[in-house]
């Protein structure tokens, strides 16, 4: 068994598989033959543009723009401007997720001749009125087709990205975004001096006319108007202020009563009457008004932050400022409510004297700030001494301390100020 399992008897076996001459037995490889395939051109790669992208990433992508590129953005194609118009919500939303919308000061006011309607846009940062005052101011004008008195005494008031400039007998819309201009529909009754507010993206207005005590609703889908109640009397010179809780709120002025022939004109300066609009009714406590400033101060602005009212007021040689709590009160719309709470604050840095025209046009800056434009008129030829006509005064509600800001409009006549988000 050993001896079979010898190499050498498999010897016979090997051998033959072993070449002789082994340089003759290299294995060289050789091409292979490729058969050939007909040729096609490579189809192009498609390239994505943005105008590929579905709305909601486009409006992203657009939402990132800056401030000075918004009033052409409509101008680039129709979808942009579809986009841009009519979702103004969702860009807003967008732009304020991305702390590109500040709280700006608008001003509007029509030039000497009635022939210019100029804006200015004070974009207010939280830092600026720690840091000397010098905010981002921007200006432009708009030729006005209206060559008439109607905006000598106009009212302004601010609903999403639209300002309304109201009239004596027409009312301009002024797009912050786009810096277009647009003639909408005017009141039912020619008004002047006359309070305004804007609620729930609608527009009322109530006093201002010696024909009617009719308080008016503006809708802004359909540009029109319509009356909606009487308030409790006509007003002349009187201003307007909202809060949150959705009141109208009509404050100073003249009580004028008669006809146009045999007006009487009785003092309600200190008065203020209040509108519940989603109930429609007007509140009342004992008395016809809603409340009265103290002291027999006559109201010469107001505005509205929250649930709060702050008043500006006259008293004889001095200027008040004053914040009402209407919900300190227990206000009720089928009345007994009681005059709520009012708190002195400290008053502006203006003068204030027998027989000058101060007046002050209000509004609230986001939730911490009220801005007030000084408009200052002779009266018997006399003017108040140290007040400067457009001076602007912001109130810091947190510090409780007034700080002058620029002149927004100095060349203009009265001016009217509202709060934007742009």
């Amino acid at each position: 068994m050993a001896e079979s399992c010898h190499s050498r008897s498999l010897s016979w076996l090997v051998k033959p598989c072993i070449p002789s001459d082994p340089n003759r037995h290299f294995c060289t490889p050789s091409p292979l033959r490729l058969v050939s395939q007909p040729t096609t051109s490579a189809a192009p790669t498609p390239v994505t543009t943005i105008s590929d992208l579905p709305d909601d990433l486009l409006l992203e992508c657009l939402a990132r723009l800056p401030a000075s590129s918004l009033p052409s953005l409509p101008l680039v194609s129709r979808r942009f401007n579809r986009l841009f118009i009519f979702n103004s919500d969702s860009f807003a939303f967008l732009r304020r997720r991305l702390g590109l919308l500040n709280h700006s000061l608008i001003a509007l006011s029509v030039s000497l001749d009635l022939s210019v309607l100029s804006s200015a846009i004070l974009r207010l940062h939280p830092s600026d009125f720690n840091s000397g005052m010098s905010p981002d101011l921007d200006r432009w004008t708009f030729p006005l087709s209206v060559t008439s008195d109607n905006f000598s005494h106009a009212r302004a008031v601010s609903t999403g990205r639209f300002v309304y400039l109201i009239g004596r007998n027409a009312m301009l819309r002024s797009d912050v975004w786009t810096r277009s201009v647009t003639i909408c529909a005017k009141p039912v009754f020619p008004r002047k001096k006359f309070a305004v507010a804007a609620i729930r993206d609608r527009v009322y207005v109530a006093g201002g006319s010696s024909r009617t005590s009719a308080v008016e609703e503006y809708d802004p889908e359909t540009d029109s108007w319509r009356i909606v109640c009487d308030a409790p009397c006509r007003r002349y010179g009187c201003v307007g202020a909202t809060t949150e809780n959705g009141i109208f709120y009509i404050a100073g002025g003249l009580k004028l009563s008669g006809n146009q022939n045999t007006l009487d004109a009785h003092t309600c300066a200190g008065s203020i009457d209040a509108y519940h609009i989603a109930s429609g009714t007007w509140i009342r406590t004992h008395s016809s008004s809603i409340t009265t400033v103290p002291a027999g101060g006559c109201i010469l602005g107001a505005c509205g932050i929250g649930d709060m009212l702050y008043i500006m007021a006259s008293h004889a040689l001095e200027i008040s400022f004053w914040r009402w709590n209407g919900e300190a009160s227990t206000l009720s719309i089928r009345g007994g409510g009681t005059n709520g709470r009012w708190d002195k604050l400290k008053p502006p840095p203006v003068p204030g004297q027998v027989g000058t025209g101060l007046r002050f046009s209000c509004t609230a800056v986001g939730p911490n700030k009220v801005a007030a434009v000084v408009h200052v008129s002779a009266v018997r030829g006399r003017v108040a001494a140290g007040a400067v006509n457009g001076a602007l005064l912001v109130y810091d509600i947190r510090s409780g301390e007034w700080t002058y800001g620029p002149y927004i409009l100095p060349e203009s006549r009265r001016t009217s100020c509202v709060s934007v988000e742009c």
